[in-house]
């Protein structure tokens, strides 16, 4: 981690020194006003991606993320939102250098159209801390595509993001405590995934979390899987209650539908994607740029608040 941190610091200070010597060649000389711009503009960049890195101090904010995206109310419309928010966020990954391994996704399609469930892992240094801004319920109004195309059809989706643990760090769970159960995965991987009770669900009995894998040939290695995801969600919540800020997402009883949305995404009468959590003002009518992966705007101002949050806290 603090390498990761060194390293753009010294880039800054390098990009700073350059820049103090145009200037002073500009000074000088007019002719190098024009190379001085687009210097200054990329050297603003590099800070800005600097401030908000330091701004992910986290314990685990510079992790690999594992994010879940399961659909709510709204029916074959949730399901296909799940799937737009999975590609969205797939585009924003390729676009930002995280890398999305094909065997680590797992989905459960919907017979009409979308997803019941998809997960996968964000491979990269501060996934997590930039993926965490999406934790919770988000809300697409828009025309339904599966209606009639005269009514605005609401539907949610839920994401869920956890950070990928360190091999070192022990949980300890007992086996009373869990109950496990069997699945034929039922979609694409052909006749032996589709045929045999491959995919495994792990429930914590005294929380109700739950943990499901689905993306090997063996049960052996889908149970290994969904019990590390099971460790990582129990383990997210005894921090967020360490830090007294624990997330409704990760309530096993929580709904997603009307009242508990983080961000709402309005495609008609008018297009607007707008930040519903107190205290982030960022809204855009750039819909169809965010579904295309331009989430940025929203995760800097999360991380803004939440900084300003701590700061506040602090004092």
């Amino acid at each position: 981690m603090l390498n990761s941190l060194l390293k753009p610091y010294a880039e800054l200070t390098a990009a700073a020194g350059d820049i103090s010597a145009m200037a002073e060649l500009a000074a000088e000389d007019a002719a190098f006003e024009s190379e001085l711009e687009p210097a200054l503009a990329a050297a603003e960049q590099k800070y800005e991606a600097f401030e908000l890195q330091a701004m992910m101090s986290g314990k685990h904010d510079s992790a690999s993320a594992i994010v879940s995206i399961k659909p709510g109310a709204g029916g074959t419309d949730a399901c296909d939102w799940a799937n737009i928010l999975f590609r969205a966020y797939s585009k924003w990954a390729a676009n930002h250098g995280f890398d999305i391994p094909k065997d680590e996704i797992d989905i459960e399609p919907n017979l009409e159209a979308g997803v019941q469930s998809v997960s996968f892992k964000l491979v990269g240094p501060y996934a997590y801390g930039y993926m965490q801004s999406e934790i919770g319920v988000h809300r697409l109004v828009r025309m339904s595509p599966f209606g009639s195309g005269d009514t605005r059809q609401t539907s949610f989706a839920a994401v869920d993001v956890l950070p990928e643990l360190p091999d070192d760090i022990e949980i300890v769970v007992k086996d009373a405590d869990l109950e496990w159960q069997h699945f034929s995965t039922g979609g694409p991987g052909g006749q032996h995934q589709n045929k045999t009770q491959s995919g495994a669900r792990c429930i914590h009995r005294p929380t109700g979390i739950r943990a499901e894998s689905r993306t090997d040939k063996s049960q052996h290695k889908n149970k290994d899987n969904a019990l590390k995801l099971l460790k990582a969600r129990l383990y997210a919540i005894e921090e967020q209650k360490r830090i007294g800020d624990t997330v409704k997402a990760y309530d096993a009883k929580g709904e997603i539908a009307f009242g508990s949305q983080i961000r709402s995404y309005v495609m008609q009468p008018y297009t607007l994607v707008r930040e519903e959590r107190d205290g982030i003002d960022m809204k855009t009518p750039a819909i169809n740029d965010v579904l295309d992966g331009d989430f940025d705007q929203f995760m800097h101002a999360f991380l803004r608040h939440k900084t300003a949050k701590a700061n506040k806290t602090k004092k």
